[in-house]
């Protein structure tokens, strides 16, 4: 269970500024019909949401970066120097860790593997394509869209989303993403047991 605690896990995720599945209901009383808690901001379409990376391990969080618009290789690699980099000296002093991210193509670019080998960063080598039920993260990020939900304002633009992203990703319990690691090696009998294919992780 230990080498699980160690690893740095890290992922992106796009959280929406407003979900709407339809129409919605809202209890009033009468005559307040238009009262500013009754009524629903309407959201411009192209401002719909941001897109985030982070990563956590057992000794703890690590940030929430926001991505300004469309990732590639460069703008990965500035977020693993700004970001990762600190966290690997804070965290673990520099050693005793591996970092994980999947193989999306901007974190398997040449100038990524280049600058990794060049940053002495220890990796979670052979990580299967296709498999975010192994990844931990994605569980989190479920955790933080409930908390996005729950609040009783809502956010009206992604200045206000990443603001709320943020104090509700610091407020996240070490005994949830403890459990999360915890629970890696049955979700990787899982895995086997189904021969690669989804299971209930």
């Amino acid at each position: 269970m230990r080498q699980w605690k160690n690893v740095i896990w890290s992922d992106e995720s796009r959280f929406k500024i407003f979900r709407s599945d339809g129409p919605s209901q809202v209890w009033r009383e009468n005559g307040k019909r238009y009262n500013i808690e009754n009524i629903r901001p309407s959201i411009k379409h192209g401002s719909d949401g941001i897109m985030v990376w982070g990563c956590f391990s057992g000794k703890g969080l690590g940030p929430l970066v926001k991505v300004d618009g469309r990732m590639n290789s460069q703008d990965y690699i500035e977020i693993l120097e700004n970001y990762l980099v600190p966290l690997i000296v804070t965290q673990f002093h520099g050693r005793g860790y591996k970092f994980q991210d999947d193989n999306a193509s901007m974190h398997t670019a040449n100038s990524v593997k280049i600058w990794m080998r060049e940053r002495n960063i220890i990796t979670l080598s052979d990580w299967p394509s296709q498999s975010p039920d192994l990844n931990p993260i994605e569980h989190l990020w479920d955790e933080l869209e409930r908390r996005l939900k729950k609040r009783e304002i809502h956010p009206k633009n992604s200045r206000e989303l990443e603001l709320v992203l943020q104090e509700e990703w610091s407020k996240i319990p070490q005994i949830i993403y403890q459990k999360l690691i915890e629970s890696i090696p049955r979700s990787i009998e899982a895995c086997i047991s189904s021969y690669g294919w989804p299971t209930k992780y």
